[in-house]
């Protein structure tokens, strides 16, 4: 990466610098924490560039009234020769007017970073482990899973722009009763691939993309199982049927550009005696006792209803509502129990967690997030960082209606027929155009439309159009350059005041673990660039190939290199592929 400060960064330094001056002057307090001091463009515009809320969040800890510890700082900042003006507003906020050449530099800059414009050491090499789909390997993906997978996948790519290092994970649940059921689904498969005539009972997966892995079992084994006791057959049906399944999987999610590092089993993570292994230190740490579950709360008890001593974690210690059982009464791990031990394996190798859920898991947030605490520290204060993201499911819509579309799988919608439909880049950017627990219509006419209500075409058809451009001009002999850049005038500052907001939006969505900001800026990026252009409809002057000016050209071009720069850079980070032309 470039070593070189992008406009944010070189100004957030420039008032840590006048903060530390403060500091040493005696006017702040030694030890004087900037951590809430932010940097960020003022709400409105014509009240300046930057603004900073320095002496709000440190005039208390000082001693002094916002707005005279304001004035400190701004008799600092007037002495900057980048820094044209510093106001104060309302109650102590501090407005900064930057010199014309501030926007000028940060032109120069994207155009010596390229592609690692906006990147940020921020993450510190720390290592991320997020787990994401996670889908039952029974069936295809389908567009249940689709959002949570573009969620996690966005996410992962911020993250490493963002400095982290990232695990990618799916947990694989193949111990619990539902591989059980593929397996018998797959037995009746093999049947009819040996020539009986079949029927799929209900409570079984009637899906045909069993039939194939049916066949392939015949084949190899002939009508060995065809009448043997399911004991017989049943453990390796399921490990065959389990590894055709995850095989398919992996090609679905590869329709949508999605490639996980990691892929943990549930059913190994049991066999080897890990989950054992977490109960025994949880037990050590006082974390796990054996103890009566409570009745359900708020209704009377079932009538077969009675106190069974079970293994329970103390949930309670750590903000749940009460202890959870980790063991059925059987001595089979509940759900909780498994994922509990699956949590403890993988904060061994990660300095932070995330979860992507579908909303319907929201009821489990908490106690898992108990369990997480306890497993990385006894007293859960300097726990792991871990986090659950949940998403919201996707109603499948064309022309405003319910859509229902020709399922190759039986009873439901595959991911694979939607990528097929209307392309991957469309469906990753459109599942990243709302906040990813806000309910979410996915309509195949708006997805393909040609309008500025359609975010995927609003910002692809923005580099497409700064593309054309380049090529138009490189066909008249004119490049790029900035040998000129100093004619660029208000508005075109104004455009790269909108790329220049780029690196702190990445920082900005990578704390918050939020890739849908990227997909949010960029909107309003290409909004920008829209607006610019058709400033040139009525106006050919404002045109970026201005045919009787060569020299403005070139500078206009230069621009428009720089835009369609963070454009590609912004995609990159969600998934996305710019495309050249519309």
């Amino acid at each position: 990466m470039t070593e070189r400060k992008t406009l944010y960064a070189a100004h957030a330094a420039l008032i840590e610098s006048v903060l530390t001056e403060l500091v040493a002057e005696g006017t702040l307090p030694a030890g004087t924490s900037f951590a809430n001091v932010t940097l960020e463009p003022p709400r409105d515009a014509s009240h300046g560039d930057l603004a900073t809320n320095a002496a709000m969040v440190l005039a208390k800890p000082a001693g002094l009234n916002p707005r005279e510890l304001a004035e400190a700082i701004t008799g600092k900042l007037a002495a900057h020769p980048g820094i044209t003006s510093s106001d104060i507003a309302g109650p102590g906020f501090i407005n900064l007017r930057l010199a014309p050449q501030a926007w000028l530099d940060e032109l120069a800059a994207i155009a010596a970073m390229g592609g690692d414009y906006g990147r940020s050491a921020m993450g510190g090499d720390k290592v991320v482990n997020i787990e994401y789909v996670s889908a039952n390997p029974t069936g295809p993906m389908h567009m249940g899973h689709c959002r949570g997978a573009v969620v996690g996948d966005a996410l992962a790519g911020l993250l490493e722009f963002a400095g982290h290092r990232v695990t990618k994970e799916y947990y694989v649940n193949d111990a619990g009763a539902q591989v059980d059921v593929l397996a018998r689904s797959v037995h009746l498969r093999y049947r009819e691939a040996l020539g009986e005539t079949v029927v799929i009972p209900e409570g079984l997966y009637p899906g045909e993309y069993l039939k194939p892995v049916g066949e392939t079992l015949a084949a190899e084994f002939g009508d060995r199982y065809a009448a043997a006791p399911e004991a017989e057959w049943l453990p390796l049906f399921r490990t065959r049927a389990v590894a055709a399944m995850m095989d398919m999987i992996r090609e679905d999610l590869a329709t949508l550009g999605i490639k996980h590092d990691l892929f943990s089993s549930e059913a190994e993570l049991q066999a080897s005696g890990k989950v054992d292994a977490a109960e025994q230190w949880l037990r050590d740490h006082d974390l796990v006792y054996d103890g009566v579950l409570e009745a359900p709360k708020g209704k009377a008890p079932p009538e077969d209803w009675e106190p069974v001593q079970l293994p329970l974690f103390r949930s309670t210690k750590f903000g749940d509502d009460q202890d959870r059982p980790i063991k059925k009464s059987n001595g089979a791990w509940t759900y909780f129990g498994a994922d509990l031990a699956y949590h403890f394996q993988k904060a061994q190798s990660a300095d932070a967690l995330v979860d992507i859920w579908g909303a319907d898991h929201a009821g489990t947030v908490k106690r898992i997030k108990a369990a997480v605490a306890a497993l990385t520290s006894a007293d859960g204060a300097t726990a792991k960082p871990f986090e659950v993201k949940l998403v919201q499911m996707v109603q499948l819509m064309k022309g405003g209606q319910p859509f229902k579309m020709s399922k190759r799988s039986g009873n439901f919608v595959t991911l694979a027929d939607v990528v097929e439909m209307v392309g991957k880049d469309v469906v990753r950017f459109t599942m990243l155009t709302r906040k990813p627990d806000a309910q979410m219509d996915f309509d195949f006419d708006k997805v393909v439309e040609a309008s500025k209500d359609n975010p995927v075409f609003y910002v692809q058809y923005a580099h497409a159009r700064i593309r054309s451009s380049l090529r138009k001009a490189a066909e008249m002999g004119i490049t790029p350059s900035d040998a000129a850049v100093d004619r660029l005038g208000p508005e075109e500052h104004a455009l790269i005041a909108r790329a220049a907001q780029f690196p702190r939006e990445i920082e900005a969505a990578a704390r918050a673990r939020e890739p849908h900001r990227i997909a949010f800026y960029l909107y309003d990026l290409a909004a920008d660039l829209h607006s610019y252009w058709n400033l040139g409809n009525d106006r050919p002057e404002k045109r970026f190939i201005v045919e009787q000016d060569s020299a403005l050209t070139a500078a206009r071009l230069f621009l428009a290199s720089a835009i369609g720069q963070v454009i590609r850079n912004g995609l990159a980070v969600l998934g996305v592929e710019a495309v050249e032309s519309m």
